[in-house]
């Protein structure tokens, strides 16, 4: 971002398409190294309601640009509090190797990488987009393509796996902001009747691919937290829950 101020007609027409930060966002264009027709057109394509940072390109996450691809999930600033508990449970020992669960960009996996940079990352999702966006983000070879667990090589034991699943119940999608609902693929937002099937399909298998002390990390609507944590404990995991009142996030560890 720049340190002059953001032009003042631009800001007013990002405010009038209903930008909340429209100065922000004027910076940001402004920032970017191009002409000046190319910047009117990204422009006019954040006004018609594109988010903005599938028209940068990237998206801040962590400290981090982060490479995003149209129809991609878009990291989220509330998923921060992932990274940092994942980072916590990395500094209780030795951390070989961490898995980014349903990846979309591989935000997650990147921030972790930045932060623990012995650790190997793996990543996997069953959007092809998502994995073509994800290997630019993070080593390619080990970003796979399939559902869940299932592109892993047998016998790959994980001490941290971070999984930001789905969990906006399929008949809320469409109150969410079109941002999301009408640019990101439905399979990274719709988590089922109750927001948690691929939760449970998480949860359910993760004790087989962590290592003893190793720890699954899931964001969670506050409300469903509680049945997080129980899925966890009926794993045999040790269930915790985190809030973080400055995020306006939540998230579940449960421990081998």
């Amino acid at each position: 971002m720049t340190s002059t101020t953001p032009d003042p007609g631009l800001v007013a027409r990002l405010r009038a398409a209903g930008c909340v930060f429209a100065e922000d966002e004027a910076a940001l264009l402004e920032a970017e190294p191009v002409s000046s027709q190319e910047r009117e057109a990204m422009v006019v394509r954040r006004v018609a309601g594109e988010p903005l940072e599938l028209i940068l390109g990237w998206a801040e996450f962590c400290g981090l640009r982060i490479r995003v691809a149209p129809g991609v999930f878009v990291p989220r600033q509330r998923s921060a509090l992932m990274v940092d508990l994942a980072v916590r449970a990395a500094g209780r020992g030795a951390v070989r190797r961490v898995l980014d669960l349903g990846c979309g960009t591989g935000a997650l996996g990147a921030a972790v990488a930045a932060r623990v940079p012995a650790a190997e990352i793996w990543a996997t999702d069953i959007d092809p987009a998502a994995v073509a966006c994800a290997r630019e983000n993070l080593p390619p070879d080990r970003v796979l393509l399939g559902d869940l667990y299932d592109p892993l090589p047998d016998g790959l034991e994980f001490d941290v796996i971070v999984a930001n699943a789905p969990y906006v119940p399929s008949a809320e999608i469409r109150n969410m902001p079109p941002e999301a609902r009408d640019h990101e693929h439905h399979v990274a937002l719709d988590g089922g009747a109750d927001g948690l099937d691929v939760q449970r399909r998480v949860i359910e298998q993760a004790p087989k691919h962590l290592t003893p002390g190793g720890v699954l990390v899931i964001e969670s609507g506050q409300e469903q937290a509680p049945v997080t944590a129980r899925l966890m404990r009926e794993q045999g995991l040790v269930a915790e829950i985190h809030h973080d009142e400055e995020l306006y996030a939540t998230a579940v560890t449960g421990t081998v």
